[in-house]
């Protein structure tokens, strides 16, 4: 039954990276800890796999609308794809599987994944319930602003691969921003461009976990893909239709109670 809610969850995890170009990927890794029985650490890589596939996807839909600044994707990309690709290939690897204690709980390899992953995602939250009086703040910022702010991209895009290798997340939630902020992009632009950016990201990082010898179930992995390209394909569809920027605050609380579960669920109920 738990499988069934994780694959209907796979498609809306595709929904909301179609229709808010990031979001969704926030999700992938409690989904497949909580509901598909699959371990903290390869769900790190089984979701760059499955939020990469799905990116792609959304992202040739942006890229016929010509909704894609490949100079600016390409700036993002020269840091970020370093930082994810040593991420996966040599950093996780060579984190042991104990790491210390604190009182009564043991810090393991996975534990800490959750934990950072549960952090980021309460962050995630508190930016997207932001969103839209940020998005208002930056449209503004864009009339005044006459240079690409091109060393704070760079910046970004390391920190951005860091957390992509890390906990399995795109990072769109700081994507986004940065591209409207730093390098001047329209909204709708900077989603085209982030969802890019996330494709190529999580890819990458993800044949660092192939040339580590991750063992990979293909079977499932890419049963679990179809629902979120399904979500994808559709929610691309409806972003012609639905404000991504007024669903932001409401998918932001609902990531906020998640992230909040997490941590509860992993260092009070668990011990």
């Amino acid at each position: 039954m738990l499988h069934l809610f994780g694959y209907f969850a796979a498609i809306f995890i595709g929904l909301s990276l179609g229709i808010m170009g990031g979001g969704g990927s926030i999700l992938t890794v409690p989904v497949l800890v909580y509901l598909m029985g699959v371990s903290p650490v390869l769900s790190t890589a089984y979701s760059l796999f499955v939020v990469g596939s799905t990116s792609v996807v959304g992202a040739s839909g942006y890229f016929r609308k010509g909704l894609v600044s490949v100079p600016t994707a390409l700036v993002f990309l020269a840091t970020s794809l370093a930082a994810v690709f040593i991420t996966r290939k040599l950093v996780m690897p060579a984190i042991p599987h104990e790491l210390f204690t604190v009182g009564h709980v043991v810090f393991t390899k996975d534990l800490l994944v959750l934990v950072a992953f549960a952090v980021l995602m309460v962050v995630a939250a508190v930016s997207m319930i932001r969103n839209q009086q940020a998005e208002e703040i930056l449209t503004d910022d864009l009339h005044h602003k006459h240079t690409i702010n091109y060393p704070l991209i760079l910046t970004v895009g390391a920190i951005v691969g860091l957390l992509t290798g890390f906990v399995g997340a795109g990072g769109g939630f700081l994507i986004i921003p940065a591209l409207v902020l730093f390098a001047r992009l329209p909204m709708k632009k900077a989603v085209g461009t982030s969802l890019v950016i996330i494709a190529i990201n999580s890819l990458i990082g993800f044949t660092g976990d192939l040339s580590a010898g991750t063992a990979i179930d293909w079977m499932f992995l890419g049963g679990f893909l179809a629902f979120a390209v399904a979500g994808i394909v559709l929610g691309t569809y409806l972003a012609r239709f639905i404000p991504g920027a007024k669903l932001k605050p409401a998918f932001g609380w609902f990531t906020l109670a998640m992230g909040t579960f997490i941590l509860l669920r992993e260092l009070v109920f668990s011990h």
